[in-house]
């Protein structure tokens, strides 16, 4: 107790001092004894030994208590060896070095196979197994493997059902931190990343990266079978899948199967009915949005593709090619029946049911059946009544586009039917068919 009173009654140094006068002042203030005590430091391999240093004096961890002051910064110290660590890191003066542990910023071990600088070895071995495609860290609920460990605790939370992520402003939950941040960018309409030729702005860096390509024609992604290049990784992947017949998207309700995961869910529409792409402007409905896009042009007007060679315009690209086949007298698609030849793989399948008999469409109300579906379409009107195609200069309305034409001619006084013989013409053909019978005497109708 009279060692614990002497101490007590010490005073209490308020003054700053230098590091020099702080250590003397309390070696005649303060009794100090030193202790020998292992002290583990962060290498595992080599614990440094270090005198430790004991204040007796119980009033000095009183946060009031600190004598020792920094002259650089002001802040107080209570203890001497705290003082004398706070002094030396503005120097940055580390008297323990550690063999084992390499220097801040220091990355000695460098990948062979990209050139890539680490900072440890182990660091290497995980880029190595993304270009290796080794996966050693495997789900224990399921057959998934992963490269990174990474992507194997976020993997797993598909099982665990784990949202560790939460939207401050609507508290909808994420299983991985980059679904919070672009859910949040996207809640707030913020897109940083500007293109700086267009001024168009993305949520993501990466796609910024791929719309740049865009402008400078970069295609960084080639085929190692032909010399197709691709300017988006995925579009090489889906690409390869051509040379390797790979369908990797099979449909639940049928055989088939697909190598592109968006033609799965097109095609899947067949099967639910599902049309989700609608016209602005009618009452239609598509279930792809290209077909939506061409509906379009039909209010529009819109003809983008013309013909080189006649300057012929088409609101479908697929009419354009067809057209241009009248011009090369291209028919590649044979009837292996009767040798007969069509610009059109179409034409060719519904010529193909002359052969067979073959009438796979068929009316709902009636169960009449057609080969063709335009004539099905046709069919149907004799059942609603309606008559779609009307004259601009009277009231009259038709079934069919032809009798419209023919109609017009009564109001125009077109006559492209013309006799050969006497060199009279006719609105209609059937019309100049009769009048032949007064030349030849002779009836088509009737053999």
């Amino acid at each position: 107790m009279s060692e614990l009173k002497v101490n007590e009654e010490i005073e209490v140094i308020e003054e700053p001092m230098h590091i020099k006068e702080v250590e003397i002042k309390l070696k005649d203030e303060i009794d100090i004894y030193k202790e020998e005590e292992p002290i583990a430091f962060t290498c595992e391999k080599e614990p440094v030994k270090q005198e430790k240093l004991v204040l007796i004096n119980p009033q000095r961890l009183h946060p009031k208590n600190k004598p020792c002051q920094c002259n650089n910064c002001n802040k107080g110290f209570a203890h001497n060896s705290n003082f004398i660590k706070h002094q030396r890191r503005p120097a940055r003066e580390k008297p323990y070095e550690c063999k084992h542990i390499n220097k801040a910023g220091e990355k000695p071990y460098q990948c062979s196979k990209c050139g890539k600088d680490f900072s440890s070895n182990d660091t290497i071995t995980e880029p190595q197994r993304i270009q290796t495609g080794e996966k050693i860290y495997q789900c224990s609920q399921c057959d998934k493997a992963f490269s990174l460990k990474g992507n194997l605790i976020k993997h797993k939370r598909t099982h665990t059902g784990e949202k560790p992520g939460q939207c401050s402003q609507c508290d909808n939950d994420f299983s991985h931190n980059s679904n919070l941040v672009r859910h949040y960018t996207t809640n707030n309409g913020a897109k940083p990343y500007q293109c700086s030729q267009c001024e168009k702005s993305f949520l993501k860096n990466c796609k910024l990266i791929q719309h740049q390509r865009i402008h400078t024609g970069e295609k960084p992604y080639q085929c190692s079978q032909c010399d197709k290049a691709f300017s988006q990784k995925g579009n090489l992947i889906k690409h390869n899948r051509r040379h390797t017949g790979e369908k990797p998207y099979e449909c639940s309700q049928c055989d088939k199967a697909f190598s592109d995961n968006r033609d799965l869910v097109q095609h899947q529409r067949i099967h639910t009915g599902e049309k989700p792409y609608q016209c602005s402007q009618c009452d239609k409905a598509f279930s792809l949005v290209g077909n939506l896009t061409t509906h379009k042009r039909t209010h529009t007007g819109e003809k983008p593709y013309q013909c080189s060679q006649c300057d012929k315009d088409f609101s479908h690209n697929g009419n354009l090619i067809r057209h241009q086949k009248t011009h090369t007298g291209e028919k590649p698609y044979q009837c292996s029946q009767c040798k007969k030849s069509f610009s059109k793989k179409d034409t060719l399948i519904e010529h193909q049911r002359i052969h067979t008999g073959e009438k796979p469409y068929q009316c709902s109300q009636c169960y009449k059946t057609f080969s063709h579906k335009d004539n099905l379409k046709l069919h149907k009107r004799t059942h609603t009544g309606e008559k779609p195609y009307q004259c601009s200069q009277c009231d009259k309305a038709f079934l069919h586009k032809g009798d419209l034409i023919k109609h017009h001619r009564i109001h125009t006084g077109e006559k492209p039917y013309q006799c050969s013989q006497c060199n009279k013409a006719f609105s209609q053909n059937s019309s100049l068919i009769n009048h032949r019978i007064t030349h030849t005497g002779k009836n088509p109708y009737h053999t």
